[in-house]
């Protein structure tokens, strides 16, 4: 191929307009907690697919904090390789239908990507969370080959992001994994932080087992320190503890009228209408305040998740109040986009 047509199959890429994910209607959405985007169709992922220009210096991979081989998943996905690419990914993520949901790619690896300079970004974690769908909606999951045991016994202390990324990362290196889990439910955050629209239980349960499949073993209602002590752990015959307890605990303002009723951290809101199920009330029996006026103080996602789930419990007027500008907040661009919408 000449310099001449190599220069014109990269034009026309990028005449491809990046594919919108389609997504429920924000009428009928707020009046429900399934999932908002329902994500790409075939078709879809592999025109996306196409914009990328498997540039010699990829900066989308070293923008990933788990170094995918991006340009290598999405070469697959372009050719109708749907689960080759989710292998792929797996490579280096145990975690890709969670990432593909809500990691900020926006300042990570769709960021440095090099057809973002001129034009909008590679969805690359649109394409992410379809091909783990897709490999997982098939049924083709596939538990890689384990390397001989190294004999290493390691206890990780938190079913959390951090504690379920680790435990998968070091029983592909060999080490005998045990994960104690302070509550009944894994996941941590994902489970009961980030609202049912935004990140479904079942996509983090599927997440969860595979990592079961492949050796990690989970302890669940365990809450080390009051159960047993670090040096208990290291009794047992445990050679490393890695300690991945997450921000379970909120930060209040000091300010008069905190300990009002009616008045919730965004921790407890969250905890009671996802890993407690009050959105489904009567169903579970998890009380819950359901305000008419709602006030959420925060610009970030947790405020986000809070002010939405608000008017999906039937706030009239969901208002988000923030110390700075809105371009200042740190929410994702598409919550925020996503929350107005709803009429936040």
């Amino acid at each position: 191929m000449t310099e001449q047509e190599k220069t014109e199959k990269k034009e026309k890429k990028e005449r491809i307009p990046r594919q919108a994910m389609p997504e429920q209607d924000p009428k009928v959405r707020v009046t429900n907690f399934d999932e908002v985007p329902t994500g790409y169709s075939p078709e879809m992922a592999m025109l996306e697919a196409r914009r990328c220009i498997q540039c010699k210096k990829p900066g989308c991979v070293s923008g990933c904090p788990v170094d995918i081989d991006i340009p290598a998943f999405i070469q697959l996905v372009a050719g109708g390789d749907f689960i080759g690419a989710a292998r792929k990914i797996k490579e280096t993520n145990c975690l890709p239908a969670v990432c593909g949901r809500v990691c900020p790619q926006e300042d990570q690896c769709e960021k440095l990507c090099v057809l973002g300079k001129k034009f909008d970004p590679v969805a690359i974690g649109r394409l992410e969370r379809f091909v783990a769908d897709y490999e997982r909606n098939a049924g083709t999951i596939e538990i890689p080959a384990l390397p001989a045991s190294t004999g290493r016994r390691i206890a990780v202390i938190g079913a959390g992001p951090a504690g379920l990324t680790i435990a998968g990362d070091l029983v592909k290196m060999g080490h005998d994994v045990t994960i104690f889990e302070a509550l009944h439910k894994s996941g941590g955050v994902l489970i009961y932080g980030i609202p049912e629209f935004r990140l479904p239980k079942g996509i983090v349960d599927a997440e969860v087992e595979y990592l079961q499949k492949i050796g990690v073993k989970i302890v669940t209602d365990a809450a080390i320190g009051r159960l047993k002590t670090i040096d208990d752990l290291f009794a047992e015959g445990f050679h490393a503890v890695f300690l991945g307890v997450g921000a379970g605990a909120p930060v209040f303002m000091n300010i008069p009228g905190e300990n009002f009723s009616g008045i919730y951290s965004a921790n407890e809101y969250l905890t009671r209408s996802n890993l407690m199920k009050a959105y489904r009330f009567p169903e579970y029996d998890t009380p819950i305040a359901k305000g008419k006026n709602v006030a959420v103080i925060g610009g970030g996602n947790v405020a986000m998740d809070s002010v939405r789930t608000a008017l999906r419990l039937g706030a009239d007027n969901a208002i988000i109040i923030y110390r700075r500008t809105k371009n200042e907040m740190p929410a994702r661009a598409e919550e925020v986009h996503h929350a107005e919408e709803e009429g936040v």
